[in-house]
C-alpha cells in the first residue's frame, strides 16, 4: 500500500535529521474507481425514453367527418367513472376494467371503428394513459395496425349529459 524511503547518510551532530519520504501506491484506489464505475455502469437501466406518437390534423378549423355508425365515444369523468356510447344512443355508465371488453366487441364488428375519448379537464393523467393504453392493447390483440382514436376536453354539454347517470 505505502512505504517509507529513508535516504541515505550519517547523522551528523547539529544537523537536521534526514526527511523521510512517503510514496502511496495508488493501484488499490484505481481498482475500486473501476469497479465502481462497472457497477453502476451495469446497474443503472439503459431504457431510451417511451415515447408516444400522435398525428395532429394539419390545420384544427377544418372539421373531421365521421359516420356515427363508426364513432364510439369515451367520456371519463374526473371520478375515473367511465361512459360510453355509439353514435347518437345515451351514454351507458362502465367500469374501468370493461372498457377493453367494449372496445374488443365493437372493433370486432366494425374494423373501420374510431374512438373519441373526451376527458374531463380535472381527471388525472393516469386515467387517460390506461384508457389509451386499453385501446392500443384492444387493437393490437385484433391484429389492427393503424390505431384511429381522436382526445377532446369534455365540455359543458357532455359534463350535462353524464351527470345524471
Amino acid at each position: 500500500m505505502s512505504e517509507v524511503v529513508q535516504s541515505g547518510g550519517k547523522k551528523q551532530k547539529g544537523k537536521k535529521h534526514p526527511r523521510l519520504g512517503v510514496r502511496l501506491d495508488m493501484t488499490p484506489m484505481v481498482d475500486v474507481a473501476f469497479l465502481l464505475l462497472t457497477f453502476f455502469m451495469l446497474t443503472t437501466t439503459l431504457l431510451t425514453p417511451q415515447v408516444m406518437e400522435i398525428t395532429m390534423p394539419p390545420d384544427s378549423k377544418i372539421p373531421v367527418e365521421i359516420a356515427e355508425s363508426n364513432l364510439l365515444t369515451l367520456r371519463i369523468r374526473a371520478d375515473r367513472t367511465v361512459f360510453w356510447n355509439m353514435g347518437t344512443e345515451a351514454p351507458q355508465k362502465i367500469a374501468i376494467a370493461d372498457v377493453s371488453k367494449i372496445l374488443k366487441q365493437h372493433l370486432q364488428i366494425n374494423p373501420k371503428l374510431s374512438t373519441l375519448i373526451k376527458i374531463d379537464r380535472l381527471a388525472k393523467y393516469q386515467a387517460l394513459v390506461t384508457m389509451i393504453d386499453d385501446l392500443n392493447e384492444t387493437q393490437a390483440q385484433l391484429g389492427q395496425t393503424e390505431k384511429r382514436f381522436s382526445l377532446v376536453a369534455m365540455d359543458d354539454t357532455d359534463q350535462k349529459l353524464v351527470a345524471g347517470l
